[in-house]
């Protein structure tokens, strides 16, 4: 069957551009989809940028307005890289628009709003995906089968850390192109919205709903020279974030984050421990998992190291021979050709902006409780995970030409 073409709207060409759009180059090129992607327009609001990265990238052309971008009859989908302050509004519009739409994490900078975008996309009935692409890491995909299947047995305890250093510099400004992270009225909050949103998609996915927390979080560098102003304001994002919880299921969970951590770049790390076996992962080291089975013979009992590159583990037999691993760009790649797989099956692809809004959710929750020193509950309504897990209704089949 020839598959057919989805013509891809970019708003926003910074580095989360840059990863899908080298995902939408590459994944024909790897997977078997009924759908290939055409990179028919990046928009961004300085042109000479814009259209350099259109000429670098292969866009066919290029627009200054995302408005303008959304109302092209040639565009089938919208995906969002740009700061979070602009998420809901290019989101809502894109899916009255009828367009499909794939959004950076977080999806709102609060989960109210990002209520309002699951109601837009629910509304309008369009296919829509958050990009949360450490899932699409074939060891962590792995450690997701094996919880499944259950081989860890009954789950006590999920520990998640995620390291950097990058901010440890009084004088760094906050806002503009390149710092609107530290801004909280652009990003919502700091790593709480930033890197803990990674580890609570993740935690939820392999463990199911957190129910309660409690947290601390600081500021440690409390003004800083805002870019748009020139004036020195209040830091009002969080630099680091530690919390504790609990899952539905009664396991235990102990997170943090902090960009405080010098000598850390990216240090992402997850450990489960289970009633018959343990799981951890390193972003650092992202092609193994670490196994330990207790029930293994008692004189070679311990820690083995799994090398995941066989083609019968998760998304390998699309790449190179075993042995030969992958890196941190081909999780984007997976999330683009499973987006497009579900797509043609008319099925919803995970996590769409519905599974999102609970991660959103426990983010409020921790700033919540950051903020009042006392636990919080998250609301957050999601099904158990594994094969008894109950189907949730997704978004109807989309039709193209």
């Amino acid at each position: 069957m020839t598959a057919k073409a989805l013509n891809i709207g970019l708003v926003g060409y910074g580095f989360m551009g840059r990863t899908h759009s080298n995902a939408y180059r590459r994944v024909g090129n790897f997977f078997d989809l009924p759908y290939l992607p055409v990179l028919k327009a990046v928009c961004g609001r300085d042109q000479a940028k814009t259209r350099a990265f259109a000429t670098q990238w292969g866009y066919e052309s290029v627009e200054s307005d995302w408005k303008k971008l959304i109302a092209r009859k040639d565009i089938d989908a919208v995906d969002i890289c740009t700061p979070n302050d602009s998420h809901a509004e290019i989101a809502i519009a894109a899916a009255k628009a009828g367009k499909m739409v794939l959004c950076e994490k977080p999806l709102g900078r609060t989960a109210a709003e990002a209520l309002r975008m699951v109601k837009a996309v629910e509304a309008a009935g369009v296919p829509n995906t958050v990009w949360y692409n450490y899932r699409r890491i074939p060891a962590v995909t792995l450690a997701k089968q094996l919880i499944d299947s259950g081989k860890l047995g009954r789950i006590f305890h999920y520990r998640a850390n995620f390291l950097q250093d990058w901010t440890i510099n009084a004088d760094l400004p906050q806002g503009g192109a390149g710092l609107w992270r530290l801004d909280a009225k652009a990003s919502g909050s700091g790593v709480t919205g930033d890197l803990l949103s990674h580890c609570i998609d993740t935690a939820m996915w392999l463990n199911g709903a957190i129910t309660d927390v409690t947290a601390m979080t600081e500021t440690f560098v409390k003004e800083r020279t805002h870019v748009g102003t020139g004036k020195v304001e209040k830091v009002s994002i969080d630099d680091a974030c530690t919390f504790i919880g609990r899952f539905a299921n009664g396991a235990l969970c102990n997170f943090e984050s902090t960009r405080y951590a010098r000598g850390h770049k990216a240090q992402y790390t997850f450990e489960i421990n289970g009633e018959n076996a343990s799981l951890k992962w390193d972003l650092h080291d992202l092609h193994r998992l670490e196994m330990f089975d207790y029930r293994d013979e008692s004189i070679t009992r311990g820690w083995r190291s799994i090398h995941v590159s066989d083609a019968d583990q998760p998304y390998m037999k699309n790449w190179w021979v075993p042995g030969l691993q992958i890196g941190y760009e081909h999780s984007f790649v997976h999330q683009v050709a499973d987006f497009l797989t579900a797509l043609g099956a008319g099925k919803p692809c995970a996590p769409t902006f519905r599974d999102a809004l609970e991660t959103d959710k426990v983010c409020d929750a921790v700033l919540k409780s950051a903020a009042t020193g006392k636990w919080a509950k998250t609301g957050v309504e999601w099904a158990a995970p594994g094969p008894k897990a109950a189907a949730r209704k997704g978004p109807r089949a989309h039709a193209l030409g």
